[in-house]
Parts: C-alpha cells; sequence; structure tokens
C-alpha cells in the first residue's frame, strides 16, 4: 500500500482543525508542530483504517451496481433454444 500523503494546503486545515479542537473540546492549546506530529501518527496508524473502510465502501457500490447491470442484459436477452 502507498503512504497517504497530503497537499501543503490539506495539510495546513487539518492541522487547524486539530488545533481547533484540542483547544475547543480539550482546553488545551496545542503547536503547530505538535498537531502536525499527531496528523503524521494518525495518517501512519489510523489512516489505513480509514482507507480501507473506504476501499470496502466503494466495493459494496460496484458489486450493487453490476448486479443491476446483469439483471438489466437478463432482462433484454431474446429467448433461443439454447439454455446456459
Amino acid at each position: 500500500m502507498s503512504i497517504i500523503e497530503f497537499s501543503k494546503e490539506e495539510k495546513d486545515i487539518l492541522v487547524k482543525n486539530i488545533q481547533a479542537y484540542f483547544r475547543e473540546e480539550l482546553e488545551q492549546d496545542i503547536g503547530n508542530f505538535d498537531a502536525q506530529f499527531l496528523l503524521d501518527f494518525f495518517s501512519e496508524k489510523i489512516g489505513p483504517y480509514f482507507y480501507n473502510r473506504g476501499l470496502y465502501d466503494a466495493q459494496a457500490v460496484l458489486e450493487k451496481r453490476l448486479d443491476s447491470i446483469a439483471e438489466a442484459i437478463y432482462e433484454i436477452e431474446k429467448p433461443t433454444e439454447f439454455v446456459r
């Protein structure tokens, strides 16, 4: 699996969100460096779980659509003597 990476702009937003969470929910100030460190930790250790969950959800949607397509094809199939 490739490493989950964010653009500088994305990192800036995420770091600000981490700092806001600490300030609002934990009533603690957290510096930019600490917030980046925490982001890196979550990206490396927790991120793959969210990434995989997204893949599983996408796969389920795709399977549902493929089933729907298979049903649509079956519905337009012309009758013949050949049975598969």
